[in-house]
């Protein structure tokens, strides 16, 4: 498009192609969020609008047609309540599409920007947006800093804008991943309803024809949960269709269903797929149908034309069959085009009903894909450690060995903006789905409590107390918090504040250990406010500190104090032992896992 050209031309421009990658699309829906306030997005846009001193900040997701804030700090009206704007008011699409950093001084001197509406609606003039993405790098929107004028965005201010984002996409992931572990819980939930279902009827389909009652109850499990519309088929003596029992999810649409029904009693072809079940009691799988299929399978010409009505993309039929292996009859389910097509997996489904399967099967089955889950959560949690010079960073994260659950156990490490290093470690009560989505907050807490503060760590978990009191989160947690100074005169000073977590250890070059004891003090998250103190050393060129949780140490045939004992002999003389390996060994020596354990070592080099 010409300079020379209307304005109005030169504004409705498609959008890019990326905006409507079904993967992206299906993960921005999986995060749950809209165009709603949501309070940990909308502090994540407080956290960059103080720290980069800007009056407009956002979490901007971006959907094929619009963009959307849950989190969003200075908008003019009507966008700050509506909380959404269409694409010709958007820059985050552009991160979007070109999958890196955004950095505009002043949006009306580039050509790709330089006609979007939300230069003249919104005030945008200065832009500074970093991706937001999810767990496989695709690009869901944008973490925004907005000036209404020119501004130079200075390095330190990119690189805490690009900090936050890491963090803000760990809470997408966390989100997505929620979402994914509360939906195969559903499914297991319904696997078990659908399997105690045909325990119940079982029985009676092997013993009487009259099983009409219980076939109805059995088609409205299966749908809407496995299809669109299904027909539970019963053959009497001859092998021909005696009984047929038809649902539609739609109840405007059961007049149809129960026609379809009643001519499938007496209009099946030689063609028939439900009868080359009946015939062979071998299942069939249509991921892609037609009413071509529907037309070959029938000798009415009204049923293609009922099936038209009642929609028909995807279908399969298995049979039903008795405890010696005769075939009673057939269960076929049926996909209008606008839901998933069948695959192998509801073809296994399918076959374990008609066989009336134990719940050993179906249970296995849901066991592997939450354990999937499980593990897609924990690793979204773990976050990525910071290159720090002369600073070794290395960790860990075990499971237990007898669960598939993931854990509280975490770990964070990231740098100031005056170059100190802030570590933590952390072990929240439980060991589920709940316990990992409490995790999340309290390391997100810790990030956005400490960054930027110069504040001692005593004050910083304090800090991190009366948080977690005043937004009333049901947290109760141990955690270390860490400062590693600068280097001064070759030594580095650290402050420690310790609530309710097991020690630090320091190997000392040399090969001594250290334990950084100190008076307990309270979990976190306790109802009545605790006073936190700060303890300090120094670290020199060659000393190591370790912080890990109690799954280091606690077993259930000995006390953490002697845990604590077997430890530091064990550390004694591995001064000089790569930090990897290092950590690979004290993982290596656990014998039993009865807990998870987490580990983080920073050595001076």
């Amino acid at each position: 498009m010409t300079d020379g050209s209307p304005a109005s031309a030169r504004r409705s421009i498609a959008p890019p192609p990326a905006l409507g990658d079904a993967a992206r699309l299906r993960a921005l829906a999986d995060t749950g969020l809209d165009a709603v306030p949501d309070e940990a997005f909308d502090r994540f846009a407080r956290l960059v609008s103080d720290l980069l001193e800007v009056p407009v900040a956002l979490v901007s997701l971006v959907s094929a047609d619009r963009q959307f804030f849950p989190g969003a700090v200075g908008l003019p009206e009507p966008w700050s309540q509506r909380r959404q704007t269409p694409l010709s008011h958007s820059f985050c699409q552009h991160v979007v599409d070109i999958e890196v950093p955004m950095v505009l001084p002043d949006a009306r001197l580039y050509p790709r920007v330089r006609d979007n509406l939300a230069i003249d609606d919104l005030g945008v003039v200065a832009y500074a947006g970093m991706p937001l993405t999810d767990l496989s790098g695709r690009v869901l929107g944008s973490l925004c800093a907005i000036d209404n004028k020119p501004r130079a965005w200075t390095a330190g201010q990119l690189r805490t804008l690009a900090d936050l984002a890491a963090a803000c996409s760990s809470e997408l992931r966390l989100r997505i991943a929620l979402d994914g572990a509360q939906e195969a819980r559903r499914r297991i939930v319904r696997a078990h309803q659908r399997l105690e279902l045909l325990a119940g009827v079982s029985e009676t389909l092997a013993g009487t024809l009259d099983v009409g009652t219980s076939l109805r109850r059995l088609a409205a499990t299966m749908v809407p949960l496995l299809a669109d519309w299904c027909l539970l088929t019963l053959v009497g003596p001859s092998g021909q269709p005696r009984e047929v029992v038809a649902v539609h999810r739609d109840p405007a649409r059961t007049p149809d269903v129960d026609r379809f029904a009643e001519l499938l009693r007496t209009g099946l072809s030689q063609e028939s797929i439900i009868r080359a079940v009946l015939r062979t009691g071998q299942p069939r799988l249509g991921g892609v149908a037609s009413l071509a299929d529907v037309a070959r399978g029938t000798t009415d010409p009204e049923m293609a034309a009922i099936a038209e009505r009642l929609g028909i993309a995807s279908y399969l039929s298995v049979p039903v069959r008795a405890v010696g292996g005769t075939v009673l009859g057939a269960i076929t389910l049926v996909n209008a085009p606008d839901r998933q097509q069948f695959d192998d997996r509801d073809l296994l489904t399918a076959v374990d009903i008609g066989r009336r399967a134990g719940q050993a099967v179906g249970n296995s089955s849901m066991y592997g894909e939450q354990r999937h889950v499980a593990e897609v959560l924990q690793h979204s949690m773990l976050p990525r450690l910071p290159l720090v010079p002369e600073l070794e960073l290395t960790a860990r994260y075990q499971p237990a060995a007898d669960r598939v659950e993931v854990g509280g156990d975490w770990y964070d490490a990231f740098v100031q903006p005056d170059g100190d290093v802030i570590a933590a470690i952390g072990d929240v009560a439980g060991h589920d789905i709940e316990a990992a989505a409490t995790m999340g907050q309290l390391r997100n807490l810790v990030r956005g409590n400490a960054f930027g503060r110069p504040d001692a760590v005593g004050a910083l978990m304090s800090h991190l107390d009366n948080a977690i009191r005043g937004l009333r989160l049901p947290i109760a947690a141990t955690a270390t918090l860490v400062r590693i100074c600068g280097e001064r005169s070759g030594v580095r000073e650290v402050t420690w504040c310790n609530a309710g977590h097991p020690p630090a250890l320091v190997v000392r070059a040399g090969g001594a250990v250290e334990v950084l004891e100190a008076t307990p003090e309270p979990l976190l998250g306790l109802a009545r406010p605790s006073v936190r103190t700060s303890r300090s050393t120094s670290l020199a060129t060659g000393d190591t500190l370790l912080l890990y949780t109690d799954g280091l140490i606690e077993r259930r045939d000995r006390s953490i104090d002697d845990g604590l004992a077997e430890l530091v002999h064990r550390l004694t003389g591995t001064d000089t032992v790569p930090l990897d390996d290092l950590c690979d060994l004290l993982l290596a020596s656990i014998q039993h896992r009865e807990d998870d354990t987490a580990l983080l070592a920073v050595r001076v080099r």
